[in-house]
């Protein structure tokens, strides 16, 4: 019976282990964000920090002007920060836009 435990949790570890690697880094790594977006990603952060709502210190941001930045104002900064800027950048432009603030032109 203990052996049958054992083999058990054997399969078990390695079957999270694997299910780990295949999620940090594998294919469709958040890394592959091209100069271009995670440049224009950082402009959409910079635009949202100065005009919209505040990180403070979170999220490195240094500004407090506004009211404090939403969850999902939040989560796209840190995206944005982490190089997965295809899900972050639709969110921080449609913020901008309901908070009339202008979208910065993708072209530096």
């Amino acid at each position: 019976m203990s052996k049958r435990i054992t083999l058990f949790m054997a399969a078990s570890a390695s079957l999270l282990a694997s299910a780990c690697t295949a999620t940090v880094g594998g294919a469709g790594s958040v890394r592959s964000a091209s100069p271009g977006d995670l440049a224009y990603c950082q402009r959409l952060v910079d635009q949202y920090t100065t005009y919209v709502g505040s990180v403070g210190g979170t999220l490195g941001g240094t500004s407090d002007r506004g009211a404090p930045a939403d969850l999902d104002a939040k989560v796209a900064i840190a995206q944005c920060q982490e190089g997965n800027t295809a899900p972050a950048i639709p969110v921080l432009e449609q913020k901008l836009r309901d908070n009339r603030v202008a979208v910065p032109s993708r072209a530096g």
